[in-house]
């Protein structure tokens, strides 16, 4: 699914702050009122200071407020440029720990209002240290610790699971998993994964490609060849489907609102966006493309024979023993999923207006951190593919913008000189991640029911604790 422009992700600071009474200039002076302000998180002072010094505001109060929620405020690292019309600078979440660059720009002349304030995330920058690495026995103590504490500001609810060697060291349910009927969350709960099922997805394109069913540097019109637009057909690559790199675009806005709950099959999907052109040159740039993911559903099925939803549980689900996940229409009872919450004016709502009416290959299913792990030690046991196509679907690709590299349906990640690799999945009410690290036998899974970075700040704090070997 696809996530929102500045979600922001986490690790707690203990580093020393740059005094912002040091800025001097006149974009410096409103970055520092407005990053006061901000951390204030008063929705009216901050719409008062919006309305008279950024009158143009692309980010809307609401948006900003919702940054605030996320993030817990900001904390100034360093300042990377300071002009009398433009001040830049890293920032970092309290409750996240996200790094984020900031720019602000300024009028020339008084009263200096902002023309433009940026926010980005990037990687930790190389100056500044992680938090220390720790024995198992501390680093799931103070995993329990954050988790405790984040429940606690009602931030976290979901499942927490950390295994080595295929067995788990950490298994947690926290929060409700219905809020209405006071439902516990179990370690057993069903939670929606968002873009985690592009995972299963690529696999099952990794299967067909290893039974030489189909050739990943084959253009698609090859296995769709009734595909509605010649060009995308006859240039994107299978490849370049999985590395998110053939142009398709994604499928989110007013077109896919206004059809949300009549797209019921992959092919409805084809049928709407099926005509669409390029937004740019295969292999010429990264851009995520859930549509890219739902084209490599249909290929699944044209090659396969099957249904997208048969063949991942046949050949997937099956032989890891996923008993617990699927991806079952939203009005098809499913035991013990729980209810997805959104953040909206200060409040948790269910997410239940914005669901699709079933998942997809590009994401939208469920599962547990049981299953995930079963997955995980199925990939790396090679139940599910062989250690040619393991390390193929394993091994980044292409770079993002968020540090990693994207293989196939997985992101290859060199944290502090730790890999892993893995995917998460978030939209309103849903945040979740997998990760693996293969060199120290970690896997590290967190679900849960409310708004990201609920998961994926959890993720973050562990994978940056546990022993790198």
């Amino acid at each position: 699914m696809k996530t929102r422009l500045l979600i922001l992700i986490l690790t707690i600071s203990n580093f020393a702050q740059p005094q912002t009474d040091r800025f001097t200039t006149s974009a410096g002076r409103q970055f520092q009122r407005w990053i006061e302000i901000f951390n204030r998180a008063d929705r009216a002072e901050l719409g008062q200071f919006l309305k008279e010094n950024f009158p143009s505001d692309p980010m809307r109060l609401d948006d900003q407020l919702a940054v605030r929620e996320q993030s817990g405020g900001f904390d100034l690292k360093k300042i990377e440029e300071s002009g009398e019309t433009r001040v830049s600078g890293i920032v970092q979440g309290r409750d996240t720990g996200n790094f984020v660059r900031f720019v602000v720009e300024v009028e020339p002349g008084e009263p200096h209002r902002i023309t433009s304030l940026s926010l980005g995330r990037i990687p930790r920058p190389s100056d500044i240290p992680p938090p220390p690495r720790l024995a198992q026995a501390a680093a799931l103590e103070a995993l329990r610790e954050e988790v405790n504490k984040r429940v606690a500001r009602d931030r976290f609810s979901g499942a927490v699971l950390v295994a080595r060697h295929g067995k788990p060291v950490f298994l947690e349910a926290y929060g409700l998993s219905d809020r209405e009927k006071k439902i516990p969350n179990r370690v057993d709960t069903r939670f929606r994964l968002g873009s985690m099922n592009k995972m299963f997805t690529a696999v099952a394109i990794a299967q067909l490609a290893q039974a030489g069913k189909l050739k990943l540097e084959e253009p698609i019109g090859s296995y769709l060849p009734e595909y509605p637009n010649r060009d995308v057909a006859q240039k994107v690559t299978i490849h370049h489907l999985l590395t998110h790199t053939g142009g398709t675009g994604d499928i989110f806005g007013p077109q896919y609102q206004k059809n949300r709950t009549k797209l019921r099959t992959l092919n409805d999907y084809v049928s709407l966006y099926g005509e669409r052109g390029l937004e740019f040159e295969p292999a010429s740039r990264w851009a995520y493309s859930n549509y890219g993911y739902l084209l490599l559903g249909v290929v699944v099925e044209k090659v396969s024979g099957e249904v997208y939803y048969d063949y991942v549980r046949n050949h997937i689900y099956k032989p890891a023993g996923m008993t617990r996940s699927d991806s079952l229409a939203e009005d098809e009872p499913v035991k013990d999923r729980s209810i997805g919450y959104m953040r909206s004016a200060g409040q948790w709502k269910p997410n239940t207006n914005t669901l699709p009416y079933r998942g997809t290959s590009a994401g939208g299913g469920y599962s547990t951190v049981e299953d995930l792990l079963g997955f995980a030690n199925a990939l790396l046991s090679h139940k599910l593919l062989n250690s040619k196509y393991t390390t193929l679907v394993s091994t980044g690709k292409v770079a993002t913008p968020s540090g990693g590299k994207y293989a196939y349906g997985l992101l290859d990640v060199a944290n502090d000189g730790v890999r892993y690799f893995g995917h998460g999945g978030g939209a309103p009410g849903m945040n979740g991640e997998l990760r693996i690290f293969p060199d120290s036998g970690y896997v590290v899974a967190v679900l849960a029911n409310l708004d990201p970075p609920a998961a994926t700040s959890i993720a973050d704090f562990i994978t940056d604790r546990l022993p790198a070997r």
